[in-house]
């Protein structure tokens, strides 16, 4: 299969280093304290934030600061190939937790103590980066939950396929047999927090040129996060008359 043709363009009509499109809506679930439903291409993620509450196992308690739950699940009619579910759940359980440690780097537990946050993320539809949508829609919603953090988390694929660095991958492209960088960026300070590569050994002159480019694609999908979290406080504020 070609996934780069003679012009520059990749299977689904992207140049090399273009997003797909991004859609993001805060606020789609009224009885979590914090939602968010984001969509990159035709992948979908939907995410519910609950707390900062009252912790539920003791025994996981920790007085100084908060701790972080998250519940990763895929919708059945979402995948286009179907796995063992005893696969699919170790996989489901490693995502889970590189999430849950890529935000305790950025949430200011510590102003919780004897608390916990819950994360509920489903993917609603998979067609490539689904780890970074499922960051993405995550930092929405805890920012919808008004949960305070230091930063954003912004996250990007990419990776080097027939002699190309390509920006966010879809799932044809992340079958491809090429290495799979994940890029997780707080784009503020330009530094990162989750670096995952999967797949095909790389040399390190294209990982060095994938890397900036997945820093790029982060900060793009920040600036568009950005301006859907003014429009949603925007439209928040001339709903309940404040101004």
């Amino acid at each position: 299969m070609e996934y780069v043709n003679q012009e520059g363009l990749r299977i689904d009509g992207r140049r090399v280093n273009e997003l797909r499109k991004i859609q993001c809506k805060l606020g789609v679930l009224k009885r979590a304290d914090g939602s968010a439903l984001f969509e990159q291409g035709f992948t979908r993620v939907l995410v519910a934030v609950y707390g900062p509450r009252e912790i539920t196992q003791r025994r996981k308690k920790l007085h100084d600061k908060a701790i972080i739950n998250v519940e990763y699940s895929v919708a059945t009619f979402s995948m286009t190939r179907r796995k063992k579910t005893s696969k699919r759940n170790k996989i489901s359980q490693e995502i889970a937790n590189s999430i849950r440690k890529s935000f305790e780097t950025v949430i200011q537990l510590e102003l919780f103590p004897s608390s916990q946050i819950d994360i509920f993320i489903q993917v609603l539809q998979a067609d490539g980066g689904i780890i970074p949508a499922c960051i993405n829609a995550s930092t929405l919603a805890l920012i919808d939950a008004g949960v305070p953090m230091t930063d954003y988390l912004c996250s990007c694929s990419c990776s080097f396929i027939d002699e190309e660095n390509l920006l966010d991958l879809n799932h044809l492209e992340e079958d491809s047999g090429g290495a799979i960088v994940t890029v997780t960026l707080l784009p503020e300070y330009n530094k990162i927090t989750l670096l995952r590569v999967y797949s095909a050994r790389i040399k390190m002159k294209n990982f060095e040129t994938i890397l900036k480019l997945g820093q790029n694609g982060c900060q793009r999908i920040a600036d568009l996060m950005k301006s859907a979290i003014k429009e949603h406080t925007i439209n928040q504020v001339n709903s309940r008359g404040i101004l």
